[in-house]
């Protein structure tokens, strides 16, 4: 935009400076015939006297209008081309002046888009400074819908936080019950079969606030940066599975990622066939290291694959029978995002998935 705008300057410049100098050179010549004949007869003797040789004052005439017109025409081009390449300089500089504003604008919404967890560089400003013009409104609007965003992410987040906590009291009240209930040995075989099954779905209700308060943490800022190597978690956390474990260092909170890996791989045990099996690779790759789990489950369809990573979201799609609180992709893929990485899966044609996680390489310690 810069340059367009120095280029309209100097193009409207030089229409305009090629106009004057056609105006000036029309309002020129009219004085010049009479001023020229003037000028001859008044220095150059005539032939005879009180006789006037038209002929021969025409011809100098249009010889000196000739001559005046190349000479002002030759001054007035490098006159011009001396005074554009001023105006075009002066109009760079104008321009770089009025779009700095607008570079500000972009440099804090392109921090914002780049930042590992956007939702956390919500609270920077533009905070603009200067004369109330169209440039300051708009940055001021900018300003209020980042302030309404982070107003609605944190509004968000509390209500996933508090909620789970309330709910873990009644969890934990129904365990208890159900347990003394069952404690005594002459419960009859009926009612001992339904409280197991309360308990199993109170299980499953416990283990879902878990994963709606890890979800939650797990789409903050990463407070805690701590070296971490993805190999070692993999070796703790799989090691019932295949593993092809190479160096992968990252720099990020060790219970996020130790609970990613651990949804990784638990996932791959969950939705796998009877005597399937578990691969879990990790190694790097120039500036990033990768994990990658891949099972021998049930084949899945390739559209159905990107919905998986979205909460509650199973191939199965029965929310009740089917194993899980469907949160384990979308931790892991939130966690890969607040960590400044990606995390996407491929199905295998012959079933299964392969997941794979991809962070940033921590440095090389000094």
């Amino acid at each position: 935009m810069r340059l367009r705008l120095t280029l309209v300057y100097g193009g409207l410049f030089l229409v305009a400076g090629l106009l004057l100098l056609a105006v000036t050179w029309v309002l020129v010549r009219q004085q010049l015939p009479g001023d020229i004949a003037f000028a001859i007869t008044d220095r150059v003797p005539l032939p005879g006297p009180g006789v006037a040789d038209t002929r021969v004052t025409k011809e100098i005439t249009g010889q000196a209008q000739d001559n005046l017109f190349g000479t002002f025409l030759t001054q007035g081009a490098i006159a011009l081309l001396v005074v554009a390449a001023l105006a075009i300089s002066l109009g760079w500089f104008i321009a770089g002046l009025m779009l700095r504003p607008l570079h500000q604008i972009t440099g804090t919404a392109r921090r914002i888009a780049d930042a590992p967890a956007a939702d956390g560089r919500l609270r920077e400003r533009i905070a603009m400074s200067g004369p109330d013009d169209e440039i300051k409104q708009l940055a001021d609007t900018f300003d209020l819908m980042l302030a309404r965003l982070d107003h609605s992410f944190d509004v968000q987040r509390r209500f996933i936080a508090n909620a789970s906590h309330e709910l873990r009291t009644p969890l934990t009240l129904n365990r208890t019950l159900l347990e003394v209930a069952l404690t005594p040995a002459t419960v009859p075989a009926e009612m001992r079969q339904l409280g197991e099954t309360l308990l199993t779905i109170n299980d499953r209700h416990g283990r879902l606030i878990d994963g709606l308060l890890m979800l939650a943490k797990s789409e903050r800022d990463t407070r805690t940066m701590s070296y971490v190597d993805l190999a070692d978690v993999a070796e703790h956390v799989a090691c019932e599975e295949d593993r092809k474990l190479s160096e992968a260092p990252v720099l990020g909170d060790p219970i996020l990622l130790e609970r990613m890996v651990q949804n990784l791989v638990e996932n791959g045990r969950r939705h796998n066939l009877p005597g399937g099996w578990v691969c879990v690779v990790t190694g790097r790759h120039a500036d990033r290291v990768f994990l990658e789990v891949s099972n021998s489950g049930p084949v899945v369809p390739p559209y159905e694959v990107e919905g998986l990573f979205e909460p509650f979201r199973r191939h199965t799609g029965d929310r009740i029978a089917a194993p899980g609180a469907g949160l384990g992709l979308s931790i892991v893929r939130s966690v890969a995002h607040a960590h400044g990485g990606t995390a996407h899966a491929v199905a295998r044609p012959e079933g299964g998935l392969v997941v794979t996680v991809a962070l940033p390489r921590a440095p090389d310690p000094m």
